[in-house]
């Protein structure tokens, strides 16, 4: 205490003598006396000695870091004046020091020495104390670079971080991730770049940059758990794209995308489509988007319907805004299924395994959920659902269901709109129920009716057992012969077509030959004979029901085969 107040009266009777210099720092402006400022500082003896004028009155240090504030109390020092050093200011006052040239040559136990006891004794033996000062550097670069500061800082922040994760001293054991959120995004880059040197392990990392990124993007990003968070609003939509808001945010988001570790299972899946969102939204580069499609087309089998249709609305959830980045993610799924089949020495065909059979299923599902919005195309629509190989598909019940509904949002579609919205889906591997309900659709084209209604007539005269009965196996095969047996018949038009062509022209030949002479050969009965046998030759192979399979003649012409109508997949 009588050291403290020594100093205290040292600096009230140094008032009692008239100043000689005044320093200014920006519009702040310091009357002191020369020779208590040049017993400690070199760069102030430097310029007092190497001026031009004989009694230099006036000093600039509007350059000095750390502005007013700091030099009051780098001055304070220099007149013995007690001041608190704590982990807010230690690292302006260490740069300030630098810059004053506050070194022990000049003064013992001077400036730069006290600054750098606190580094490493107080402000560095922490967790907390590091990310203070770390913080507190961002506006005293590059001197704080180049006095390792930045890296000191960084160096102690990953191996406690390390530490923490490994072993947690408090409780909750992630409360570290917490407290890295006050930093800058290029310090926090190079932690997360020195904790990855480190050996630390891809949760403890994605721990880190998913908690980073919900407090730095609170307005875009929701967390993992699917909650918004307390202070997050709806983003503004009528914001300029090159706001600096949104010039700020594009650049955080980009950076925080950059640091992803590579293990696919590293982020959950919720948190990655929120990135995705907010990068459509932000308008961010396309290797960023395209990054953040690639881990979510490696995970597809496990988002939910309600995932992707958080990337494909806007915030507020009523216009549909971004349907390329689905198709990208889907199409990235199907094209390494496919290379793993390839890889395995398989038929293509084999893809169709169960993650496969699964995203099938959520596709079905969210073209339903999108089928309403008017401003979806035929060509959008189809378009997603055509990326899915139609043998992953056992049963078309939930893609009908989702064509179905696109009918009855477009309801002025003309007949081929309708056909090509149909186009995806196979009549033929509709369920028992399905069929039914299609064959009783006023929506649907005719063409799609008459195909289930075609299909049950068939089962029923093959006496083939109810479809309700049989596997998807056997209604498979079953189309696979009647499509054979379609083009055999296709050819056999054909054929009848080209003898009936050669049978007008050879008419016409003899009417010309009549007319101009009377002398024509005329064709024998036999060779007449031999034609027309042909042609009916020809037109019995017309018959559909020759081979005895598909024989009517025990059917009852008065069978009704109107099925009740259901309105299992119809929005109706």
């Amino acid at each position: 205490m009588s050291i403290a107040m020594e100093r205290t009266g040292q600096w009230i009777f140094s008032q009692d003598i008239p100043t000689d210099v005044v320093v200014a720092v920006g519009e702040a402006h310091f009357p002191l006396h020369k020779f208590m400022l040049v017993a400690k500082s070199n760069y102030i003896r430097k310029l007092i000695m190497e001026s031009t004028e004989a009694d230099l009155t006036r000093i600039d240090l509007t350059d000095i870091p750390g502005g007013a504030e700091i030099f009051e109390k780098a001055a304070k020092f220099c007149y013995g004046v007690n001041f608190e050093i704590t982990v807010h200011n230690v690292a302006a006052l260490r740069c300030a020091a630098e810059y004053l040239q506050m070194t022990d040559k000049y003064c013992d136990n001077n400036l730069i020495g006290r600054t750098e006891d606190f580094l490493s004794q107080v402000a560095l033996s922490s967790l907390s104390g590091a990310i203070v000062v770390l913080k507190s550097s961002h506006l005293l670069l590059p001197m704080a670079e180049d006095l390792y500061i930045v890296h000191r800082c960084v160096d102690v922040i990953s191996s406690k971080a390390c530490n923490e994760a490994n072993f947690p001293s408090r409780s909750p054991p992630n409360w570290w991730t917490e407290e890295l959120t006050i930093i800058d995004i290029e310090f926090f880059a190079k932690i997360i770049t020195a904790m990855k040197s480190r050996g630390a392990k891809a949760s403890t990392l994605s721990a880190a940059l998913i908690t980073y990124a919900e407090r730095s993007l609170r307005d875009l990003v929701r967390d993992h758990s699917g909650t918004t968070l307390r202070s997050s609003t709806t983003p503004n939509y009528s914001v300029d794209n090159d706001s600096d808001t949104r010039i700020k945010q594009r650049h955080l988001l980009e950076s925080i995308v950059s640091l992803l570790p590579s293990d696919k299972a590293a982020f959950p899946i919720h948190f990655l489509c929120c990135l995705l969102r907010s990068a459509i939204y932000l308008k961010t580069s396309t290797g960023c988007k395209n990054e953040l499609e690639k881990r979510i087309s490696m995970v597809l089998e496990h988002l939910s319907v309600d995932d992707l249709l958080m990337v494909s609305f806007t915030y507020d959830g009523e216009r549909l805004v971004e349907l390329e980045s689905i198709r990208r993610i889907i199409m990235g799924f199907v094209e390494k299924e496919k290379s793993v089949a390839v890889f395995n020495a398989g038929d293509l065909k084999e893809i169709c395994s169960v993650p496969m059979q699964r995203v099938a299923k959520t596709v079905d599902a969210y073209l339903g959920e999108i089928a309403t919005y008017g401003e979806l195309s035929i060509s959008k629509f189809n378009g997603i659902a055509n990326i899915i190989p139609k043998f992953a598909r056992k049963v078309d019940d939930d893609l009908y269901r989702a064509i179905d509904i696109y009918l009855k949002a477009h309801p002025n579609l003309d007949e081929i709109e309708r056909e090509k919205v149909c186009s995806v889906m196979d009549p033929l591997k509709l369920s028992y129920e399905a069929r039914v309900h299609a064959s009783q659709n006023k929506r649907l084209p005719v063409q799609i009716v008459l195909h289930a209604l075609y299909y049950d007539q068939l089962k029923l005269r093959s006496g083939t057992p109810d479809d309700r009965k049989s596997t998807q196996e056997d209604a498979a095969t079953m189309a696979r012969t009647q499509a054979q047996a379609d083009v055999s018949l296709v050819k056999e038009n054909e054929a009848l077509r080209s003898e009936l062509m050669k049978m007008k022209l050879y008419i016409s030949d003899m009417q010309k030959s009549s007319q101009g002479t009377s002398s024509i050969k005329v064709p024998t009965s036999r060779s007449k004979g031999t034609f027309f046998s042909s042609v009916s030759k020809t037109l019995g192979k017309l018959n559909p029901f020759r081979h005895g399979s598909k024989d009517t003649s025990n059917i009852d012409d008065g069978i009704d085969i109107t099925k009740p109508r259901r309105r299992r997949f119809s929005i109706s």
